[in-house]
């Protein structure tokens, strides 16, 4: 057994590796994508395949409870210097859209396993109907880029060219692909020389031990959270903006059940498997990293000093029923998952926001856009394919600060890249690139402010995909008094009388002098805006934040000559009406939910779970298209039975064959 002391040192090992693993990847790495915005993952698993140790300071901060497990055990035999890879979100959900590859390699003492490493990079490309593979327009994974099952691809230390000539064939951008990768390798094999230096000082049974302790631990101080939140049941929906390209929104809903040092995450009710790239691969499984995402940040937050590894999802339990947009069957497209995991955060935050209010954050932005071009340099008379700059909103409101601006809580792993190496390896001029003014929450800790971003291209048929796109439709929900946020937009030559607004749209073609403007949302806002001291209020004005109109109406600051009036400060807020409830929503979604009732969509789940899956989205469409004038259970009712008389084989849910047969 180990002691406090010497597990302690372990974990600091550990992560030391990890950090050495993220080094190597970003400093090796050939895409921007990788070594400057930094969409990778290393880690250490243990024999079984579970994450116990990652990097805090390096890529992505959604995988410290992964496990390879199911990926691993889809290759016969492993030997010292094998790799084996995988980006196929339906063979093992251990990849969850084409362009994460994953690779994994074992780490041999003697001839037995004795831990894992592993990771993934974000490739620009891996082919498919668009430039950087994914569009919510897409409607199959075959649409989506080449996939590999798990395949070794590399033998003993050689890689497989036939593996690597079949990549290199079917992207448009291989030499980005292949530096990526070949960077990988070399972090994975930094990770194996850690992982021996650690049997070398702990010994090869101490070290096995030391592991499982680590996940232990990480579980006890998980379940001990867990034990000072109110047991309870907790239900809160949100939307992304559109299902699909027919535009109706789509709803996560999450009904969370705290008992003791257990939780249950019960996703039923939320929409059914879309006919577009929003779909979310999880095989089921109840404790997919994916869908807890949200809980890692919650509980990092609530106990910074938290081991980040498998063991601290085993007090978790997720439900997610299959043929919907959590748990898609092949081959639903799922190309644009990180848009809807964003959303599936912000449910689990608005969950969590009523269990324990007084330390939730409102909304964060919620809507990290990734902006990639595809277009000719003049320059060197090649094409160039490239990721520019993610465009993450601001964080929510906090319970003792403002959210952090431009670097959205659950996006600010997302690193920008500066102006200038984009302007050097992309052929674009940046014309605008900061916060935008009253885009956040007003709140007595306002919501941090969105980002926005113009740049001009060269080149004629320039395509840009900004995948991601949300919340130019539903905003970011402020608490406790707390206002929502500003909503997102893309638009192309703004302020011309070419001006055209993209609403949620994330592909569009441009030509030379077109400029593209993209605006995130920002962060929800936190408490009564009429608290927040005039002086802060000020200080926004001055810096450019909070314009003198939005301090007027929002925080009933009257500013004059660049000072706060007192008095007519006081006299308007001793005549202003605060917002009273939990959550404030804005006016767009509150207008929704007058049709779009709890009942309603409790009807049209029912409706739809009883429905052949296949069956699902064209049901929910025709119902959507149905219910002009109409709202409520009533109306989703009677929506469902015209379309029934429209498509004859439409068929009635099982519920109701079952109704028919006990009647007969």
């Amino acid at each position: 057994m180990f002691d406090r002391i010497t597990l302690q040192v372990l974990a600091n090992h550990a992560r030391a590796a990890a950090e050495n693993m993220a080094h190597t990847l970003q400093r090796t790495a050939h895409s921007a994508f990788v070594k400057e915005t930094q969409d990778f993952t290393v880690m250490l698993m243990d024999q079984g395949g579970d994450t116990f140790s990652v990097p805090m300071d390096f890529g992505a901060t959604w995988y410290p409870g992964m496990t390879y497990a199911r990926a691993i055990d889809m290759i016969d035999e492993y030997r010292p210097g094998d790799v084996a890879f995988t980006n196929d979100p339906y063979s093992c959900f251990v990849s969850t859209h084409t362009p994460d590859t994953h690779l994994w390699k074992p780490v041999f003492s003697g001839d037995d396993i004795v831990a894992w490493t592993g990771g993934h990079i974000h490739n620009t490309d891996m082919g498919g109907a668009v430039p950087a593979s994914l569009s919510r327009s897409l409607t199959e994974i075959h649409q989506e880029g080449i996939r590999f099952p798990p395949m070794k691809l590399v033998n003993e230390g050689k890689f497989d060219e036939t593996i690597m000539r079949i990549m290199q064939t079917n992207v448009r951008k291989p030499d980005l692909n292949v530096g990526d990768i070949k960077a990988l390798v070399g972090a994975l094999n930094t990770g194996e020389r850690k992982v021996h230096a650690m049997i070398e000082r702990f010994g090869r049974k101490q070290f096995i031990q030391g592991v499982a302790a680590l996940k232990e631990q990480s579980e006890a101080q998980a379940r001990s959270i867990l034990r000072n939140i109110p047991d309870g049941e907790y239900v809160f929906a949100d939307y992304a903006d559109e299902d699909s390209d027919v535009a109706n929104p789509c709803r996560l809903k999450l009904t969370l059940r705290i008992e003791d040092d257990s939780a249950v995450l019960d996703f039923t009710g939320s929409d059914p498997q879309l006919a577009s790239s929003l779909n979310v691969p999880t095989g089921g499984d109840p404790r997919h990293t994916v869908l807890l995402v949200g809980i890692y940040y919650i509980l990092y937050t609530l106990n910074p000093k938290i081991l980040l590894n498998t063991g601290m999802t085993k007090p978790f339990t997720c439900i997610a029923p299959e043929g919907t947009v959590l748990n898609p069957v092949s081959p639903a497209a799922v190309g644009m998952r990180s848009l809807t995991c964003a959303r599936l955060r912000s449910v689990v935050f608005g969950a969590f926001s009523q269990a324990i209010p007084h330390l939730m954050p409102a909304a964060p932005a919620g809507n990290n856009c990734i902006i990639n071009v595809m277009t000719r340099d003049e320059r060197t008379k090649k094409t160039v394919i490239a990721a520019v700059n993610p465009v993450v909103g601001g964080g929510g409101g906090m319970p003792d600060r403002d959210g952090t601006n431009g670097s959205g809580a659950d996006a600010a792993y997302l690193k920008n890249t500066p102006i200038e190496i984009t302007e050097t390896e992309v052929p674009v001029e940046f014309v605008m690139y900061g916060l935008a003014k009253d885009s956040g929450g007003a709140g007595r800790w306002r919501g941090g402010l969105a980002t926005e971003m113009a740049f001009r291209v060269f080149s004629p048929d320039s395509r840009i995909t900004a995948r991601n796109r949300d919340r130019s439709r539903f905003r970011p929900w402020g608490v406790l008094g707390g206002r929502a946020a500003g909503l997102a937009h893309m638009v192309v030559n703004p302020g011309s009388d070419s001006e055209r607004r993209m609403g949620s749209a994330d592909t569009v073609i441009l030509e030379p002098g077109d400029v593209i403007e993209v605006r995130s949302a920002g962060g929800g806002g936190r408490g009564n805006p009429l608290e927040r001291e005039p002086w802060r209020v000020l200080h926004d004005v001055i810096r450019g934040q909070v314009s003198p109109e939005a301090a007027e109406q929002d925080y009933g600051v009257v500013i004059k000559n660049g000072q706060v009036d007192a008095a007519a400060t006081r006299k308007l807020r001793e005549n202003a009406t605060p917002h009273t409830g939990h959550y404030h929503f804005g006016a767009e979604r509150d207008g929704y939910e007058t049709q779009w009732t709890d009942e309603a969509y409790d009807t049209l789940t029912e409706i739809l779970s009883g429905l052949p899956i296949h069956w699902r989205f064209f049901a929910k469409t025709e119902i959507f298209r149905r219910m002009k004038d109409r709202s409520g259970a009533e109306g989703v009712k009677l929506a469902f039975e015209e379309s029934r008389v429209r498509f004859p084989d439409l068929p009635a849910p099982v519920s109701e064959n079952v109704a028919l047969a006990k009647k007969a």
